[in-house]
């Protein structure tokens, strides 16, 4: 059969028999033979029907859509292909067909029936597709799909991580077998899908003590510390943080919530604690654990460990970590990295360990417990000790120069043990190059005591000195110049580093400079370069001349950015060597004199050290990127950023924030952001140092620039903190001029001063003698009466605020008039009941008024005519009283000037008249 027409008929009959397969057939050999468009259409819409009664919808659509190619408005193929799109899932494009349908025939109720079942498929599809079961199944099938593309993995994994953090959203996951697929995505070996995996875990734990119990048990702690242990920076750090959450949870920290009958259920999480510490105390000695895992189980003990509060008794985890784990912390200070048998370590790992020493020694209650602490050390040491076996020896001699890093007091007394220091200076002079570095670097570390830095000059200083003479090992040569030096400077200043150095301390600088800029030294050799320099720059000539080193600069700032507590504060140190920014005594002259008559050294200023030179090398210091590296320093972790290490950056940046013109470069880099925190914590003397440089940034800077956010809040504290008479004057004027900026910027920032208790400190300074602190208080005030709450202290009964504000018009500094007056209008413009309290808390009012009113300076003269229009204006009375003084008469005289210059003060003073005559008191002229 030839004729298309024909075949159609055939294909109707086979439809209408329900042979659809015939059907379809004769449809397909049509569309073959047929020209005719419309045909076309008919018989791909035909074949559509077939395929949707053969349940093949995919086909089915496909034919419907080639129809509608051809004629868009044939009903039938819209409506077939909305019945196969219906089927095949896709319920937005199935309403969009029906909807076109009951658009071309309104009427038709099979339309309107589709598109109210489609409209009620889709709602039905959203809640299911949006419920959380349906999106964690959805995520994990698309993850554990090794054939999923890139993008929807990675979208999937984010997706599921976001749900972890969510408390719905954990616990759907946990009750549908998530837990168990989240291992699976773990043991892909997946980068991507481990780290997904573990952060959603981590989120899981969060503030849920159960559940984490659960998880916990579930992973086990063997494997938790075995993906820790892998040489993988990310995978490392986020496992730790899981171990911490886990921790934290078991320990009752962190974010706590009520989840309905776990109250009731007592979890005894003592056993799962110990299990944790012991499995940590193991990765410390095993040689499959890498070195970032090693890093990671001792920062999980500096923080868990030891007591956050010294206040609670309680420190039997400390107990608990020395009995069954001080040996094998000793053992990888011990460590040395240089010979075979070594652990794996990072340029980190033995200092951490040396914190978490210190850490667990300053945590015991009594003498007993630091008894037992320091025997253990001592028996550990002793049988490392074998003059028979030199590596053995080498490594309790590592042990020592560990243990001083940390416990000092402790390294002290193990100084002393019988043969220690003779076998440091005897190592000092060995053939081999592994014995002199680990001794001349205990010696370094031995010489911190000043006590045992004079056994050492009398026995080491020659062996040091033979050792930077003769040895070609750079990594042996600079040690023994940076203990050269620390000997050199015991004396505080540059004068015995000098006697060391046999005055070549420019040489010796320039020495460290080539060490510190030569990439292809180890990162800890060229540690001991910077140490080297935070002594030799105690010498003015080394310091201009490091400051002109651009590449020594750069090389100082790229290692600053290491987790490194010695690099941090010798870089610190340099610095603070650099901008003179250390404490300086002044010399009383007699005793100058008397030092001289009796031949005994003074020392001089050093020309350098003369501010000229000082402020050449901040300039060049803020030129190389000094902020930037700063800010890097600060957001170190707190075990590596000593308080003493926070207060010489705080030094630093006060030096660099003293010319005004550089504060803007400071606040550009990150300064301002830097500052907060180390106005915060550290010591005294470090606080006071940052809070005076925030206040010189917020004295000039406009606050939503150099503070943004809600940054600026935070800076309150630190600038009210500085009103305080222990506080010098220049501390108290820019913090005022700070807060006074503030107070100028938001009623929010108003309400902040005021709740960190200011007023009373800044009504204190209006009193003041000097002139400048006196102003700064005032125009401070002035800003802050603009808040409500500080309104009504003045409105309050009992208190001569009001009294002070209006003495200070009276002054004859026109600075401290400006400000008190314009306090004085904003009260009485705001609080009536200030205009009549006025008139009552001095006799000399109306004297000082009609002084304001007449006065040469248009700010003031302008600020006193608004305080008599807000008296005139607040009472008749107080008007009448006005009138009947001078001041109807001043306020006569400026309102007849014409003088566009004044135009402001001759317009007050006239609608002052004009009130006058609204009450009837005065009448105008007659014309």
């Amino acid at each position: 059969m030839e004729d298309p027409i024909q075949l159609k008929e055939e294909g109707n009959k086979y439809f209408q028999a329900n042979d659809y397969e015939k059907a379809v057939q004769s449809y397909t050999q049509a569309i073959k033979l047929n020209k005719d468009k419309a045909l076309q259409a008919v018989l791909y819409r035909n074949r559509a029907a077939c395929f949707l009664k053969k349940e093949e919808y995919a086909k089915a659509a496909s034919d419907a859509s080639r129809a509608i190619d051809i004629n868009a408005s044939d009903i039938k193929a819209l409506y077939r292909r909305s019945q196969a799109l219906e089927k095949l899932g896709k319920l937005d494009q199935a309403f969009k067909d029906a909807q076109k349908c009951a658009t071309i025939e309104p009427r038709n109720k099979n339309f309107q029936e589709t598109l109210r079942r489609l409209g009620a498929n889709i709602q039905d599809k959203l809640r299911i597709q949006f419920s959380t079961d349906s999106r964690v199944q959805k995520m994990f099938e698309i993850l554990l799909d090794e054939n999923s593309e890139k993008e929807k993995r990675e979208k999937a994994a984010n997706n599921l991580i976001v749900l972890g953090r969510e408390e719905a959203g954990a616990e759907r996951i946990f009750q549908n077998n998530g837990v168990s697929l989240l291992l699976q995505l773990i043991e892909t070996k997946n980068a991507d899908l481990i780290l997904a995996a573990v952060r959603t875990l981590s989120g899981m734990c969060t503030g849920h003590k159960a559940r984490a119990t659960a998880i916990l048990h579930y992973l086990g702690i063997d494997n938790i510390c075995m993906w820790m242990s892998v040489d993988n920076e990310e995978i490392s750090l986020a496992v730790c943080n899981l171990l911490q959450t886990i921790t934290d949870c078991l320990l009752g920290q962190g974010k706590e919530e009520h989840h309905g009958k776990e109250e009731a259920v007592v979890l005894d999480t003592k056993k799962d604690l110990r299990m944790i510490t012991m499995r940590l105390l193991d990765m410390l000695v095993s040689k499959e654990v890498s070195g970032q895992g090693r890093d990671r189980a001792l920062n999980l003990l500096n923080k868990n460990i030891p007591r956050k509060d010294l206040k609670d008794h309680d420190n039997s985890r400390t107990i608990f970590v020395i009995d069954n784990g001080l040996k094998k912390i000793l053992k990888v200070v011990g460590q040395i990295p240089e010979m075979p048998d070594s652990l794996p370590l990072t340029e980190n790992t033995q200092l951490t360990a040396s914190v978490l020493l210190n850490k667990l020694y300053d945590d015991l209650r009594c003498d007993p417990e630091r008894d037992n602490y320091r025997v253990i050390c001592e028996e550990y040491i002793k049988s490392k000790i074998d003059p028979q076996d030199m590596d053995k020896t080498l490594h309790a001699i590592q042990m020592v120069s560990g243990v001083l890093q940390g416990p000092f007091d402790l390294g002290n007394k193990l100084l002393g043990m019988k043969g220690v220091m003779e076998m440091m200076v005897a190592l000092c002079g060995s053939e081999r190059e592994i014995d002199q570095l680990v001794a001349v670097e205990a010696l370094i570390h031995a010489s911190t005591k000043l006590s045992r830095a004079t056994f050492i000059i009398s026995n080491g200083v020659t062996l040091l000195k033979e050792i930077y003479k003769k040895t070609k090992n750079e990594k042996i040569k600079i040690r023994a110049l940076v203990g050269l030096c620390k000997l050199g400077s015991a004396g505080g200043t540059d004068y015995g580093l000098r006697q060391f150095a046999e005055g070549s301390t420019e040489k010796l600088a320039k020495q460290c400079r080539k060490w510190l800029c030569n990439t292809s030294i180890d990162a800890r050799t060229r540690k001991w370069a910077v140490e080297g320099l935070a002594y030799l720059t105690l010498d003015a000539d080394v310091k201009d001349d490091f400051v002109e080193d651009e590449l020594a600069l750069q090389a100082m700032f790229e290692l600053a950015k290491t987790s490194d507590k010695t690099i941090l504060y010798s870089v610190a140190s340099a610095l603070v060597n650099c901008t003179n920014s250390y404490d300086t005594k002044e010399l009383v002259p007699e005793l100058v004199q008397l030092a001289k008559f009796s031949k005994q050294h003074v020392p001089e200023e050093h020309p350098k050290d003369k501010k000229d030179f000082v402020v050449k090398r901040v300039k060049r210091l803020l030129k190389a990127g000094v902020v930037s590296a700063l800010a890097c320093m600060v957001k170190a972790d707190s075990a590596i950023l000593t308080d003493q290490s926070k207060e010489l950056i705080a030094r630093v940046f006060l030096a660099l924030c003293e010319d005004p013109k550089d504060r803007g470069t400071i606040v550009a880099q990150g300064g301002g952001k830097a500052l907060i925190p180390l106005a915060v914590e550290g010591t005294e003397v470090g606080k006071i140092k940052a809070s005076h440089a925030l206040a010189k940034i917020a004295a000039i800077s406009n606050p939503d620039m150099a503070f943004p956010g809600e940054r600026v809040y935070e800076v309150v504290r630190p600038l009210v903190s500085l009103l305080n008479t222990e506080r010098d004057g220049l501390q108290n004027y820019e913090a005022l001029l700070g807060l006074t900026n503030f107070s100028g910027r938001s009623d929010k920032l108003r309400m902040k001063i005021v709740k960190e208790r200011a007023l009373p400190d800044i009504e204190n300074y209006m009193f003041e003698n000097h002139d400048q602190l006196r102003q700064a208080a005032t125009e401070c005030m002035c800003n802050l009466v603009v808040n409500k709450e500080v309104q009504e202290r003045f409105v309050a009964d009992g208190n001569d605020r009001l009294k002070l504000v209006v003495l200070l018009c009276g002054e004859d500094d026109e600075k401290v008039q400006v400000a008190a007056a314009g306090a004085l209008a904003m009260l009485t413009a705001a609080q009536k009941k200030l205009c009549s309290k006025m008139t009552e808390v001095t006799t000399q009012w109306l004297e000082i008024l009609q002084r304001l009113c007449l006065h040469d300076n248009m700010k003031v003269q302008h600020r006193g005519l608004v305080i008599a229009f807000n008296l005139i204006s607040a009472d008749k009375e107080l008007a009448k009283k006005l009138v009947e003084s001078e001041l109807l008469e001043i306020l006569t005289y400026i309102g007849k000037q014409e003088d566009d210059q004044k135009a402001a003060v001759i317009n007050v003073a006239r609608d002052c008249l004009t009130r006058c005559m609204d009450y009837g008191l005065i009448k105008p002229l007659s014309q």
